[in-house]
């Protein structure tokens, strides 16, 4: 049995107008779920679930790269600090010139 979404609108409690109402949206994309292309017109309520999944599934994405982001932030801020600890234990804290000696 295939289950078909009804037509009866509950705001103005008849048959769905659908281009006649402001609320009746083409969509296009990809499905979060199926992965499917989408191409259809729908009322928005409709069309809700299916983009509050996709905007999850944004968030999620941005998160990962933002912690992947702090992740490696990390590690470069261990070896500054690394770095810096070794000038100040061995009294480097001259100033370094590329190529150049330093006036004592």
């Amino acid at each position: 049995m295939k289950l078909e979404p009804g037509k009866f609108c509950p705001l103005i409690k008849k048959d769905c107008l659908q281009l006649g109402c402001s609320w009746f949206t083409q969509v296009r994309g990809k499905n979060p779920q199926t992965g499917a292309d989408v191409d259809e017109w729908a009322c928005a309520i409709v069309w809700m679930p299916l983009l509050t999944i996709n905007t999850a599934d944004e968030v999620r994405q941005c998160a990962a790269a933002t912690e992947s982001l702090r992740n490696e932030l990390a590690v470069a801020s261990a070896g500054a600090s690394a770095i810096q600890s070794f000038m100040d234990i061995h009294g480097a804290n001259k100033r370094l010139v590329f190529n150049q000696k330093v006036p004592e």
